[in-house]
């Protein structure tokens, strides 16, 4: 089995993140430093405008944490991979790209929070589960999940979830809002990939700021929050990208933008 498990490649404009880990995509260490590599790869690409978070896998999405290596190492060991888990996931919520988990299969654990730190998140139909049952171990979500899964769905329900290690199929993760669309999973990747480059013909210095905004004002007072937007709206009436949404608007056509 190759070393290599968490490849980025793009085929502009879009950028992939791959994870492929045999049997289940489960993460240790260097899964988790690769998967880091790849986000910081993605990030600095020109070429790439929306990045989709994908499995290799048929079944398997991600079965979370690798078991046996947690309960082989040290507390201090398993501690330096949450560490690494945090600061690789925090990397996409940093990021003005937006980032699509695209899930073909079963999302567990740290499975389900990698998807959590992407932006969105299309689900394929299936008898699959996602959710985060690390109470069965003892443990709690600890990479995001106990931070995101509330913001996401609201604290009550999250709570629930997490104390009863509770697993959901894929339209019960739609009705919650784990996930934002279901569709047929023969058509998971098409409909992924479409969708991401709609986004990526936008404009993406707006996008990008849009999720600025959203990300780090949620967590300001309101007038703060407030004072933020009026920050990244200002430089935005200087771009290129706005003088062309005027202008189309104005002639009646579709904008061409380019992202300046």
């Amino acid at each position: 089995m190759s070393d290599q498990v968490v490849t980025f490649s793009q085929s502009a404009p879009l950028g992939y993140i791959t994870l492929d880990r045999p049997p289940a995509n489960s993460y240790e260490i260097n899964y988790m430093r690769q998967l880091d590599s790849a986000i910081e790869a993605a990030d600095g690409s020109d070429e790439a405008k929306v990045i989709i978070l994908r499995s290799a896998s048929e079944r398997f999405f991600s079965a979370g944490a690798d078991i046996k290596a947690f309960a082989a190492n040290t507390p201090e060991a398993n501690m330096e991979m949450i560490r690494t888990a945090h600061l690789a996931l925090d990397k996409m919520g940093a990021s003005r790209k937006v980032f699509i988990a695209c899930i073909n299969g079963h999302a567990l654990g740290a499975g389900l929070e990698m998807t959590l730190a992407c932006d969105l998140r299309i689900a394929a139909e299936g008898r699959y589960k996602l959710g985060l049952p690390e109470v069965t171990l003892g443990l709690l979500p600890g990479n995001g999940g106990t931070q995101r899964l509330p913001r996401l769905i609201g604290a009550n329900k999250a709570l629930e979830m997490m104390i009863q290690g509770q697993t959901v199929g894929p339209e019960d993760a739609l009705r919650l809002g784990i996930v934002n669309q279901v569709v047929p999973a023969e058509d998971l990747v098409e409909k992924t990939e479409a969708y991401a480059k709609k986004l990526a013909a936008g404009p993406g210095l707006a996008i990008g700021s849009i999720k600025q905004a959203v990300y780090r004002g949620i967590h300001k007072p309101l007038r703060e929050g407030l004072a933020f937007e009026r920050q990244l709206m200002e430089p935005l009436f200087h771009t290129e990208d706005a003088k062309e949404g005027f202008n189309a608007f104005a002639e009646k056509r579709q904008p061409h933008y380019k992202g300046r």
